[in-house]
Formats: structure tokens, sequence, C-alpha cells
């Protein structure tokens, strides 16, 4: 019976214990700091938490709620929440000292409050956090570092209130000044090499950027510097030198750095690997990320934290995975650069999943852990430096490649090149002797021309052809000009072909002969070798075309006769105007009436022939204009004189068939003319020109088709103040 009554009494006792387990509070372990360990994180049980959904909860309710449970991982961590996260833990000081330290590891906290007892055990507040001034502290470090007195043998509890809008961390070390201080240290350390990487990198890449302009260094120079300010910001070195005054850049700073870094990788991704040739599919997906990592900006800024928050790390975790899979599809084709890309993305990736693994408790907190990012990132910076330097290598190999093959086909065409030298000179040779035998030919036309001029003048014989053909001498003085005009573009013609020629030539003496053909191209582009060689022929039919044109003109002349005033004297222009209708009285139609306007006009200063000779060409158009006519009425030429100011204007209108726009642009322009072959020499209009701005004055023309034309001359009344 006893041995039934003993089993019985156990299993009741066993109940009952665990009955009443429900209802004891569930006190965490205590961290006890000594000698043999001094320094501990507080991990596991020895933390206890709960979750005030509210926030409101205040310090007295907090300390002793039942609410409190061990924690379930290492260290605190809480991810995206908006709740005020408490923390309770129970420190024993068994060093011999009297002080302690505590040291929060993760600096971005917006607010951490410490509750800490006194000697009397009423709890006073630290508070702190990144939203509050870097001065409150009580240790000026990026990290919340508190001294706290802990009687040497006793045990006192403290808790934490944390809230913010980043994930929550917590990792919390416990220990002696000393060796805190050497963490600190440390960890300081690190992110100074670290950034020191990050700074060499990016003056590296940038003397390289500057050497080789390749648009890949530069972007990489952006990304490395985003990465590493990323860092800076994630490990609080931001907040503690640069902006910790500043609330608005300490809310922004980690969500504008996680998204320019997110933007600045896949810029130097597409640039680096080349995705927009080799696959435009992929380049729409980046900028699709580009994109939606702007926003993140954008939210940030309306103050919508948590959703920019969630939406980075979603675009972390699956931009990172889409750029790995692109790459390792490129190293698979081969791409050299692809393949250490997926290299130093690998080992990046590896730190991320590590600090993650680390994070949620399946790997422990430890020093490297809790920098394996700094440390994956230095790698991978790197690395990255090394792909772009293997990147200049292969640049090199194909400029080089390049040059040999250039060289090659120089050596292959030198032969022919001189080959065309030889008959380019031939052919320029004969073109020039063709060019000094036709302007021999042309001085003799001149000078036969002269002697015919003065030969003309001395005829007295059919004066009224003689009037009528007064301005011909000069007409014939346009030819010569024009076929000697055309003497200097043939020598700039010829003086291009030498210059080419001489360019072939000089090629043997060049290293980079694939870039001095690229210059004779070049060359032959600038000058336009096709036109030159039509030009050369234009050039000497149109010498041939005007020395026969001038035959012609001295064939046609029978007599000659004008009074030449080579002096300015003053003369009475309706004079010049009647004595000009007298000769052209037998060439005015019956139909055709003279229709006169003269003003009272003092006598004006001019060349007397000259200005005879504009009115004679002016009639004589304005006569072939009503000739022209279809049909023919009572037609008339209205003369009008007047005075403005320093001017004598003369209008000629006649009622002929008048012009349209097109024409009037070109009348003046020589050998224009709209008769038929043989009729006109198209020089009227342009001597009228000429002798109009040697006398300092202007010709204007109103015309229209079918309306008639008037031609409205202006002369200065003293030209010798005018030439003065």
């Amino acid at each position: 019976m006893q041995q039934l009554i003993k089993p019985a009494f156990f299993k009741f006792v066993c109940l009952l214990l665990l009955v009443a387990g429900a209802w004891i509070p569930v006190w965490a372990d205590t961290i006890t700091i000594s000698h043999s360990h001094p320094v501990q994180l507080a991990e596991y049980s020895q933390v206890e938490y709960f979750l005030d959904s509210s926030g409101n909860m205040q310090f007295a309710d907090a300390r002793n709620s039942h609410l409190f449970r061990p924690l379930p991982k290492q260290i605190p961590n809480f991810g995206l929440t908006t709740d005020a996260i408490w923390l309770r833990f129970t420190v024993k000081n068994n060093t011999g000292a009297n002080y302690l330290m505590f040291d929060v590891t993760y600096p971005i906290l917006d607010l951490i409050d410490l509750y800490y007892p006194d000697a009397t055990g009423q709890y006073h507040i630290i508070p702190g956090g990144e939203l509050r001034p870097m001065k409150s502290r009580p240790v000026n470090h990026q990290n919340f570092v508190y001294n706290i007195s802990i009687p040497n043998g006793t045990a006192q509890t403290f808790l934490f209130r944390i809230q913010s809008r980043e994930a929550i961390l917590v990792p919390i070390y416990i220990g002696t000044p000393r060796e805190i201080y050497n963490k600190l240290y440390n960890d300081d350390l690190l992110l100074s090499i670290y950034i020191g990487i990050i700074l060499v990198m990016i003056l590296y890449n940038t003397f390289i950027f500057f050497s080789v302009k390749d648009w890949s260094y530069f972007y990489y120079i952006i990304y490395i510097a985003t990465v590493g300010l990323t860092q800076i910001c994630l490990h609080g070195f931001g907040y503690r030198f640069f902006w910790h005054g500043n609330t608005y850049i300490t809310e922004q700073s980690v969500l504008w750095v996680g998204a320019l870094s997110g933007i600045a990788v896949l810029l130097f991704v597409q640039s680096f690997l080349h995705v927009k040739e080799r696959a435009p599919w992929a380049n729409r997906i980046f900028n699709l990320f580009i994109i939606v990592y702007s926003s993140t900006i954008v939210l940030s800024l309306m103050g919508h934290f948590s959703v920019a928050y969630a939406l980075i790390d979603f675009l972390a975790i699956t931009g990172v995975s889409f750029i790995l899979l692109f790459a390792i599809i490129q190293a698979f084709k081969h791409s050299k650069p692809a393949r250490i890309f997926v290299l130093a993305w690998t080992i990046f990736i590896v730190a991320v999943i590590t600090f993650v693994l680390k994070d949620v408790g399946i790997i422990p907190y430890n020093i490297f852990t809790s920098h394996i990012l700094v440390i994956g990132s230095g790698i991978e910076v790197i690395l990255l430096s090394f792909a772009l330097a293997d990147k200049i290598n292969t640049f090199k190999a194909e400029k080089e490649a390049s040059q040999a093959l250039a060289l090659s086909i120089s050596k292959e065409n030198e032969q022919l090149v001189r080959e065309q030298n030889v008959i380019l000179e031939a052919k320029v040779q004969e073109r020039t002797e063709e060019l000094q035998n036709s302007n021999r030919d042309l001085n003799i036309a001149l000078v036969n021309l002269k002697e015919a001029q003065t030969r003309l003048v001395e005829k007295e014989k059919m004066a009224s052809l003689g009037q009528l053909t007064a301005g011909i001498a000069h007409e014939i003085n346009n030819p010569i000009n024009f076929v000697t005009s055309n003497i200097k573009p043939l020598k700039m013609d010829i003086a291009d072909l030498r210059s080419l020629l001489n360019r072939y030539e000089k090629l043997g003496d060049h290293t980079d002969i694939q870039k001095e053909l690229s210059n004779i191209e070049s060359f032959k582009q600038e000058i336009d070798i096709d036109y030159i060689h039509e030009e050369i022929s234009s050039l000497i039919k149109g010498i041939e075309d005007g020395a026969a044109r001038t035959a012609e003109i001295v064939k046609g002349l029978r007599t000659f006769s004008r009074l030449d005033e080579s002096d300015v004297k003053s003369i009475d222009i309706h004079e010049g105007l009647d004595s000009t209708l007298v000769l052209l009285r037998n060439a005015i139609p019956p139909n055709v009436r003279i229709v006169k306007h003269y003003a009272e006009l003092p006598k004006i200063e001019c060349y007397a022939g000259k200005v005879n000779q504009v009115f004679m060409n002016v009639l004589s158009n304005a006569l072939n204009a009503i000739r022209t006519k279809k049909e023919q009425e009572d037609e008339s030429i209205t003369i009008t004189t007047k005075q403005e100011n320093e001017f004598a204007i003369i209008s000629i209108k006649d009622t002929g068939v008048g012009m349209s726009e097109e024409v009037k642009e070109k009348i003046f322009d020589p050998f224009f003319t709209t008769k038929d072959v043989g009729e006109g020499t198209g020089l009227g209009l342009s001597i009228v020109f000429s002798i109009i701005e040697k006398h300092n004055g202007k010709i204007v023309v109103n015309s229209a088709p079918d309306k008639g034309a008037e031609f409205i001359i202006y002369l200065p009344l003293n030209l010798t103040n005018h030439l003065s």
C-alpha cells in the first residue's frame, strides 16, 4: 500500500507545481559581470520584453508588469513595428568596482530611454535616441553608452523603452569601463578602416575615369560613395560628426542613402554589364527598379516612413536577386567582367545573409557577425575595382589588335596610293597647261576687245546703233572678268589636290596609320574631292564659253560711239534722260507712250556717261518687257523724278509683263536673263547695279507678274561728299 501511495503522491506534487507555475511570474536570468567575464552580451532569457501596442504605458505600470516574457532569441530584434518595446534585465556586479557600462550598439534608434535605480531604489531616466540632442548623451558616441553605478556584490534591475520607425534591434553589451571602451575603440577602428578603403577606391577610380573616360567608372564612383555613406549612416557616424543638430536629416538620412545606394548599384550594373545593348528586356526591369527606388524618397519626404522602409526592404531582396541572376546569365555567356561581378556580388550577398541570420538568432551575434556587412561591402568594392581594371586591359588589347590591322591595311594600300599620286600629278599638270593656254587666249581677246573699242569710237556711221551699243564695251569686260574669276577657284582646286597628294606621301611617317587614313578621308570629305573633279571640268568649260561669248560680242559689233566721262561732273539729270529717249526713239513701238513727271532738281554730281548707261539699260529692259506681252494695248513708260533729302530719285515704271519674286531676286546677278538664248547677255542690269553702287546710291524694284515693273533709282546730289 505504501508503495502505491508514494508514486501517487509524487505525481500529485508535480501536478501542483505545474499548476502553480502558471501563476508565478517568470523572472529573467541574472547577468553577472566578474573578472572572468568582464563583458557580456545580454541575450536569450537574460532579457525580458513585452510590446506596448498603445505606446502610452508609463514606467510605473511597466516595471512590475506580468506581460514580460523571456527573450526567445539571442538578442532583441523586433523588425519594423510601431509598438513601444520594453526590455527588462538584471545585472550583478562582481568585478570589485562600483561602476559598469552599458553599450547599445545599434545607433539608429529614434527613441531609447534607460530606467535605472539609485542607492535608495528610486528609478531615474536617461533619455536618448537619434531624435534627441547629441549633447544630452552621457557618453559622446554614436552608440548609446551609459555609465551605471552598481555597488560591488549587488544586483540591480534595469529597463529600456524603445520606439523607432526603423527596424528595432537592441544588442546590449554590459561590462567594465575598460572592456566597453576597448570595444568602442575596435568598432570605430573597423569602420574607419572601411571608410578609408571607400575613400581610396573613390580617389583611385576617379583618376581612372578622367584617364579613360569610361562611364562605368563614373557610376561605380557614385555606387561606392553611396554604399559608404549608407554604412556611415547605419553605424551612426553621420549623426555623430555631421548632422546631429539637424533632426530632419537624421529622420531622412537612412531612407535616403538606402534608396540612393540602390539606384547607384542599378546604374553601375547597367553600364558595367552593358545591359541596354545585351538585354533590352532586362534594361527595362532595371529602369523600373530605379523608378520605384526614387518613389521611396518621395514617400520619405511625405512622412510615410514605414511604407518607405518596407518598400526598400522589398526592393533590396528582389533587386539583389535579379542583379545576381542577370550577372550569372552573362557569366555563362563567357563575359569575364560578369564572372568577377558574380564573385563580388556573391560575397556581399553571403554577408547580407549572415547579417540577417545573426539578427534572427540562427547564428551567434559577435563582433564578426555584427560587422559582416562592412567586411563584405569592403571586399565587394575591392573586387569590383579589379573587374574594372581588367576591363582596361581588355580595351588595351583590342586597341593593339586594331592598330596592327590598320598598319597591315595601310601597307597594302601604300602602293596604290603612290600610283594614284602619279596619275593625279599628271592630270594636274595637264589641267594647268590647259588653264595657262586659256588664260593667254583670254588676254589676247581682251587686247583685241580694247583695240576694237578704240576703233568703234572713231566710227560715226550708224550713229543711232552706236548710241544703242554705248554700254557694250563695259559688258565685254564682264566675260573677261568671269573668265579671270574662274582661274582663282581652279588654282584653289589644284592646291587642294596637291594637299591631298602630300598627305598620302607623308602617310608612312605616322605611327597611327588608321587614324591618319581616317584624317585623309575626313580631308577628302572636307574638300569634296568628287566635286573638285567636276568643278575643274566646269571651270574649264566656263572659260571656253566665256571666250566664245566674247568673240561673239566682238564679231557682232559694227560701230561704237559713246562719251566716256571718267571724271565726276555736275549734270542736269533730265538732259540725260531726254538724250537717252532720243537715242531709243526708233526702238519705241507706236503703242507705247512716254509719260514724264519731272520735278525741279538741282544738278547732281555723277559720272555722266555711266548714269546715261543706267538709263539706257533700264529703259531698254522696259521696252523689251512691253514687247514680250502677248496682248498689246495702249502701253506706257512713266518717268518720274523728285528730290528727297540729299538724294535725287528717278522712277522708271512700265506696263510690261512684270516678274515673279524668284526672278526679281536674281535680276542683278551677272549673266541672268529671261530672254531666249542668243538674245541677251544677262549683263545689263548687273552693270546698272554696279554703277549705282559706285555712286553710293541704291536701286529698288517693285514688280509682280502681269503688273509691270518699276525701277526706283536713288543718286546722291553731292557725290564728292558721299565718297569722302
